[in-house]
């Protein structure tokens, strides 16, 4: 991966980790004692494409691809002029051509494809649609519209939520008071062991803090702990398969038997990865009688 910094001076994020980056229109990055030291006088070149550039026009670069900065800088500037809305169209497809159109202008300006027909074009549409441009920078789409109110109904619901919660705790921290001077005054009062009333007064305790409280208008529901869920214990089934065929000798009949004699034996990797000689022998083996049943069935029934 490339080491971020800046392409001038060449110093680095791991020489100066508080390097800080800017970039401006043509996408090229410049650290800030760079920027100052060129556009001293407000104005200069850019060092890489020599383009006409202003001080007052650097900012922070957020990406570390500067293609990447240079594409939404330019989609930024775009989009604030073609702001038209879907429902100034008289369809769909009219609506889709023209962001198709849009794209292609942010597109050709990002990779300098016909840059100076492509900012004529720009210039002709913001001197023809000047009226509904600056109409439309007040008038938000549908989108953004639902995007606002979701958001006010999630900040409603979070200040809701926090109310209901300051008050349980207000009431908890009450009924916890509540509970530990009555438990004082049974002490004092009762005949019973101290060990019985203060097994009782906490098991009151225990009670409230189970949400066995009613919250007042507002939040007029009653908070219980959510339900334990049985685990069932997972209890491992061995599965049954048919071959269809005789049943293959067991792995420990594999060596007495010579079914290994003249198998390969594995290498330390396989058996460092607990893979054996004998697992190949036992699977050449199911493989070879799995079906057998149902071949001989089948040319029984051939020569009938």
């Amino acid at each position: 991966m490339e080491e971020k910094g800046c392409p001038r001076c060449k110093t680095t994020k791991y020489r100066n980790p508080n390097l800080k980056l800017l970039v401006n229109v043509c996408g090229h990055s410049l650290c800030e004692n760079c920027v100052e030291l060129l556009f001293v006088r407000g104005s200069g070149a850019c060092p890489q494409c020599n383009t006409a550039l202003r001080r007052a026009q650097f900012r922070m670069q957020l990406f570390e691809n500067s293609a990447i900065e240079k594409e939404v800088d330019i989609r930024r500037r775009i989009l604030k002029d073609f702001n038209k809305q879907e429902e100034e169209f008289a369809s769909l497809d009219e609506y889709n051509d023209y962001l198709e159109m849009v794209e292609t202008i942010i597109y050709n300006l990002a990779n300098g494809i016909n840059v100076e027909a492509t900012k004529k074009k720009v210039e002709a549409y913001k001197r023809d649609n000047k009226d509904a441009i600056q109409k439309n920078k007040f008038k938000q789409s549908k989108d953004l519209q639902l995007i606002e109110r979701i958001l006010k109904e999630e900040t409603k619901e979070e200040a809701e939520r926090k109310q209901e919660i300051m008050f349980l705790e207000k009431k908890m921290e009450k009924e916890k008071i509540r509970n530990k001077e009555s438990l004082l005054d049974e002490l004092m009062a009762s005949d019973a062991p101290a060990d019985q009333v203060i097994a009782s007064h906490q098991s009151v305790d225990v009670e409230s803090m189970l949400g066995k409280v009613k919250v007042g208008s507002s939040f007029n529901e009653t908070f219980l702990p959510a339900p334990k869920v049985e685990e069932m214990v997972y209890e491992y089934v061995l599965t049954e398969v048919n071959s269809y065929g005789p049943a293959p000798p067991i792995l420990a009949e594999l060596d007495p038997k010579g079914f290994t004699q003249h198998v390969r034996p594995a290498s330390p990797q396989s058996m460092g990865g607990g893979f054996t000689h004998n697992m190949a022998c036992h699977r050449a083996l199911q493989e070879a009688l799995s079906g057998l049943f149902f071949f001989t069935h089948r040319l029984q029934q051939e020569d009938r």
